[in-house]
């Protein structure tokens, strides 16, 4: 699949009815990043999720599939991320794939770091700083 180079951002949503309408809701961490602005348009995606849980069973089921994604990030990896914000006791919050949150402690926001995901839980991952990068290299 080809991603064009003008995506602003890429998360994972369900579709629910709402009011005789269905909607997706577009997470407040997206406009607080400026990816997006609220009342503007823009053109929507929608690609089936690959971690859909499927069912053999023919039978109709009213409840709606659920949607398991494993965190986009692994014990011991590595990654250069640059410091979006920072959280309430002060630690570096960066985002990955899908808008998940990464936690560095010892960082500030602007800051750009080589970190190692040290612990990984379902909704958020903690990384240590392993270098500080300069913006030039």
């Amino acid at each position: 699949m080809e991603i064009s180079d003008q995506l602003r951002c890429l998360y994972s949503a369900t579709v629910e009815e709402q009011d005789g309408s269905f909607v997706v809701e577009v997470p407040e961490q997206e406009i607080q990043l400026g990816d997006l602005q609220q009342g503007e348009t823009y053109r929507v995606a929608v690609l089936p999720s690959p971690a859909t849980n499927e069912s053999d069973d023919t039978d109709a089921d009213p409840q709606p599939k659920q949607t398991l994604q494993t965190p986009p990030v692994e014990e011991g990896e590595q990654r250069t991320v640059e410091i979006e914000d920072l959280g309430d006791q002060g630690d570096g919050i960066t985002r990955v794939e899908r808008g998940f949150v990464v936690i560095v402690p010892d960082t500030e926001q602007g800051e750009r770091v080589t970190v190692e995901v040290t612990s990984v839980n379902p909704n958020v991952a903690f990384a240590e700083v392993v270098e500080r990068v300069s913006y030039y290299e």
